[in-house]
């Protein structure tokens, strides 16, 4: 017999590991497919400019209150719904960073591990 390999006990840890990855896997697809249909709002100007978005970030809709439609005040405008997309950006990454989070914890994984590795 092969000394060093510690019997059968490291296959069977081993595949422990396996077992672990793959559910691991299979919670990371779960959690995508959940932050896809998160939706998250981004809004500027008190509200004249909403920008809708997943969780994953993804842009799905844009609303202008019509009152900010002056023909002066395009730079405004445009100023309006690049904070309002930035912002919908911001809350997307940060509910995804904290269902990340929560599934690391539930997961057993040490705080602050970042997910995907």
């Amino acid at each position: 017999m092969l000394k060093g390999l510690g019997g059968l006990g490291g296959l069977g840890d081993m595949a422990k590991m396996m077992k672990a990855a793959q559910d691991m896997q299979t919670k990371m697809a779960e959690l995508q497919e959940e932050l896809s249909r998160v939706v998250v709002i981004g809004e500027s100007g008190a509200g004249l400019v909403r920008a809708r978005a997943t969780a994953k970030g993804e842009l799905t809709g844009l609303e202008i209150d019509p009152s900010i439609f002056v023909a002066s005040e395009k730079e405004v405008v445009e100023d309006l719904i690049l904070a309002a997309i930035k912002d919908a950006q911001t809350k997307a990454s940060e509910r995804s960073q904290r269902e990340l989070a929560k599934m690391a914890e539930d997961l057993g994984l040490p705080p602050g591990m970042k997910l995907p590795f």
